[in-house]
């Protein structure tokens, strides 16, 4: 690798580097994601880690700030870059720019192909580097790697400020590696090995150059690894052994629960990528899977975002809904602190592992400042009951539904709904999913003060009580089951009463401290719907306003009316489209029996996925939709997203109309639609009461019929309302 034809001279590094241009076009600029447990890559399409949001992290820090590979002193240009399918190797093709060998012959561009190849397992990256020699000539080409570690909190990586950090030791270079450590002052010492499988020319505490003599005709590999210590070195058998159990390992997490497929191959990649992306967030924890979050600023365990991802996937895959709330009931809060917003019963909002956290900086290192978290908890416990039938886990539960709901009783004894405020100036103001500064508001434009009731929130604790009379009567407690049945009728009289305003046909956002209502049209309404509170005429009335111009851009629903006083389509909040937001949404429609709208958001939401490779991001903006033109990414979103990726199965699920009932064993399907351009689709595997099935859908006429495989049919009822 490292031999040098005597005939050559070499270049200086320090002069070659001196010499890269930074203005080289960088096209696309889309960022690629890998993850493993803990740990995380983001990088380019070029596969270069910049320090700008982007890294190597592992416990919520950056453990690598920067890995960048040029060549001849220059960067390189882009062929092209993708995930596998699985989600478990990144490869990017690049060719080198104009440069000159080490004896200073030219190099055209094009005459060099480079192959980046990357993975995560077990908390280490690994990378495969392939150079093959497509010229005429034969070559020694010096190809560097710029590296460094900031050893930086993800909330620094986010913008942070922290007035004392730790002492970051001076790198140590061996042979053919180097460590970079710094110790925290939470006296954590957190490294880095940056590893190589030949010996560098010149090893320096944050570059490694290596004179490679390539034939014409011919290819070298390199192989690195970045670990938290050093191990056997890098090299081709241990790259493949950890490539085979990645893969190895995301193949049985995508095993989990039934898989869909269907007559439209392009469907069919966005099903297989969005079922990929719920594979690779989701972390085997001691309590079983979970999904986290979002990568890079969410990829931790989030009350909210677990829940709502369970719910979404719970019809193919109930197993990550028992894994979400053993996780939830180990950390719930049973104690009061205003710092973490902790509460007796309270479920968990966020947890991290990174120094601030652990220093409590911030309060994020078991936070609870989320207020719909809580009542979702319990609405998913009843839920999984429902799918399952799986009393034996919910009667070890028990304790801890009983705890939160005892806990949503406290927080609506002042005013009879379940209110918000930060406990402390640390936490968070806004603790709803629209947790954005300015994301509650009147219509004139006030920020609303608390404490906040949400009108989303009282439906989740409306149907957490139904959840829990449910449950009780299943139980054998039928004086608890009434008594949760009143509660839930007084919030849903008490939501039709103060949160509904008849000039503007739907519900207000929220009822501020002073117990005025936040009178502005947002997409929040629509969860109401998908709980079921509304009278059917209400629902209708909502879902008219959903549909309208206001919010239906052609791609999806706007959060925000767009004749709101805060309306903006770039925002994060106030006027951009989240995937989980609309097909909460579309969820709701479907319970209300308005099938022809629910194709038609599923539609739209497909076809911005084909417009975003297959991957609907955290949220995008909400620009109407022109002929010819697609949708408008947000700079910032997170990709991949647990909740958008489970989105893909809360739209299906709604179009098809399906219901399982794991206790008596049976399916229902109510008024089944196909997506737009499918005309047939089957979903294997279906666990009914332990009983795997298949069950399809096939487009006959203008009519969808929907049966069970031959081998099964009669043993597992299908009850079919058309």
């Amino acid at each position: 690798m490292s031999v040098t034809p005597l005939d050559e001279r070499k270049l200086d590094p320090a002069v070659a580097l001196a010499a890269l241009d930074e203005t080289a076009p960088r096209e696309p600029h889309r960022l690629f994601a890998l993850k493993h447990g803990d740990c995380f890559a983001v990088a380019d399409a070029y596969g270069d880690i910049r320090g700008i949001g982007d890294g190597f992290f592992r416990d919520d820090t950056r453990v690598l700030s920067e890995f960048r590979l040029t060549l001849g002193g220059r960067s390189t240009s882009l062929l092209g870059a993708s995930l596998s399918q699985d989600n478990v190797l990144f490869t990017t093709n690049l060719t080198n720019l104009p440069i000159e060998s080490a004896g200073g012959r030219d190099i055209p561009q094009g005459g060099i192909h480079i192959e980046r190849v990357r993975l995560i397992w077990q908390d280490r990256l690994f990378e495969r580097i392939t150079l093959s020699n497509y010229s005429q000539e034969h070559s020694t080409v010096l190809l560097s790697l710029q590296f460094a570690a900031d050893f930086r909190d993800m909330f620094e990586v986010r913008g942070s400020a922290r007035t004392k950090r730790g002492v970051t030791h001076a790198a140590e270079t061996g042979d053919n590696s180097v460590l970079l450590r710094y110790e925290g002052l939470d006296k954590l010492v957190r490294s880095s090995v940056l590893a190589f499988s030949e010996t560098p020319d010149q090893l320096l505490e944050n570059r490694a150059d290596f004179y490679i003599a390539i034939t014409k005709r011919s290819r070298r590999t390199l192989y690195v690894e970045v670990g938290a210590q050093a191990e056997a070195p890098p090299g081709r058998e241990r790259f493949r052994a950890a490539a085979a159990r990645a893969r190895f390992s995301m193949r049985a997490k995508r095993r989990h629960g039934a898989t869909v497929h269907s007559s439209g191959r392009v469907f069919n990649d966005w099903i297989q990528r969005a079922r990929a992306d719920v594979a690779l967030l989701t972390t085997e924890l001691s309590t079983g899977p979970y999904p986290y979050a979002g990568i890079p600023w969410f990829s931790t365990a989030f009350g909210r975002d677990g829940v709502i991802s369970a719910l979404q996937m719970l019809w193919l895959n109930p197993g990550l809904a028992r894994g979400v709330l053993a996780f939830l009931a180990q950390h719930q809060a049973t104690e009061s602190s205003p710092f973490s917003d902790a509460q007796p019963g309270k479920i968990l909002h966020e947890t991290r592992k990174g120094e601030m956290a652990a220093l409590s900086e911030l309060p994020f290192g078991r936070y609870y400042g989320g207020v719909d978290t809580t009542p979702l908890y319990i609405h998913l416990a009843a839920a999984y009951a429902e799918r399952t039938g799986d009393m034996d886990f919910i009667d070890r539960l028990w304790g801890s539904l009983t705890a939160a709901a005892g806990w949503m009783e406290e927080a609506s004894r002042a005013t009879g709904f379940v209110t918000y405020q930060r406990a402390a100036v640390s936490g968070l103001a806004n603790q709803g999913w629209k947790d954005s500064y300015d994301s509650i508001f009147h219509a004139d434009g006030r920020i609303a003060r608390g404490p906040i009731a949400l009108v989303e929130v009282q439906g989740y604790v409306f149907a957490a009580y139904c959840g829990l009379a449910t449950l009780a009567k299943r139980r054998g407690d039928d004086e608890a089951a009434s008594r949760w049945e009143r509660k839930a009728g007084k919030m849903c009289a008490r939501v039709e009463a103060q949160f509904w305003q008849s000039d503007l046909g739907t519900y207000a956002l929220a009822i501020d401290g002073e117990g005025q209502p936040c009178k502005v049209r947002t997409s929040n309404a629509g969860h109401l719907l998908y709980v079921g509170l509304p009278t059917p005429e209400r629902a209708r009335m909502v879902a008219d306003q959903l549909l309208s111009a206001s919010f239906h851009s052609g791609w999806g629903i706007r959060t925000l009316a767009d004749d709101a006083i805060f309306f903006n389509p770039m925002s994060y909040h106030n006027g951009s489209i989240w995937p989980h937001d609309t097909a909460i949404c579309t969820a709701g429609l479907a319970r209300y029996g308005i099938r022809d709208s629910v194709v038609r958001l599923m539609s739209g939401t497909f076809e911005a996925a084909v417009h975003f490779n297959m991957r609907l991001p955290e949220l995008f903006c909400g620009f109407t939709r022109a002929p010819g033109e697609a949708p408008i990414a947000y700079p910032v979103a997170c990709l991949p997203q647990a909740w958008s990726a489970g989105s893909t199965f809360m739209f299906m699920q709604a179009c098809l109309g399906v219901e399982i009932d794991g206790g008596r064993g049976l399916i229902k399907v109510t008024r089944p639609r196909l997506p737009i351009g499918i005309d047939n689709l089957v979903i294997r595997h279906l666990d009914v009461g332990n009983v795997p099935v298949d069950l399809s859908f096939q487009r006959v006429g203008d009519r969808v019929v929907a049966y069970l495989d031959d081998q099964h049919e009669g043993q597992v009822p299908l009850v079919v309302r058309t």
